[in-house]
């Protein structure tokens, strides 16, 4: 799985954003290919300084599929809205995700004590 990663900084005013977001959204989920979405907001540090206040991530097969949704027009339509409700004051990543279950891992055998 692929992912687009947009961070959004602790100065960033939230409210306003939040105003905007369900536009961003509207033309974000028309991207083709897109299988998932989700949000974090951050709610506690526990260590490091608080720069980022929430973090939204969209979920593509592959790479290919993810530059494909980029320049789809409700791409580029999606990364209008999100320049012009941030300032540009975003953070925007991309990168594979890997996942795997508690219980698949500990299916593996054991290391020994003495490592």
């Amino acid at each position: 799985m692929y992912q687009l990663i947009i961070l959004l900084p602790a100065a960033l005013d939230i409210q306003t954003f939040d105003t905007g977001w369900p536009a961003f959204l509207a033309a974000a989920e028309k991207m083709p290919g897109l299988l998932q979405e989700s949000v974090t907001r951050i709610d506690r540090i526990i260590q490091g300084s608080p720069q980022i206040q929430r973090i939204y991530t969209f979920s593509f097969q592959d790479r290919p599929s993810l530059e494909e949704a980029l320049i789809s027009e409700p791409g580029e339509i999606a990364g209008d809205i999100l320049q012009k409700l941030t300032g540009g004051n975003s953070i925007i990543l991309t990168g594979s995700r890997l996942e795997d279950s508690l219980d698949r891992i500990q299916s593996f055998p054991s290391l020994p004590d003495e490592l």
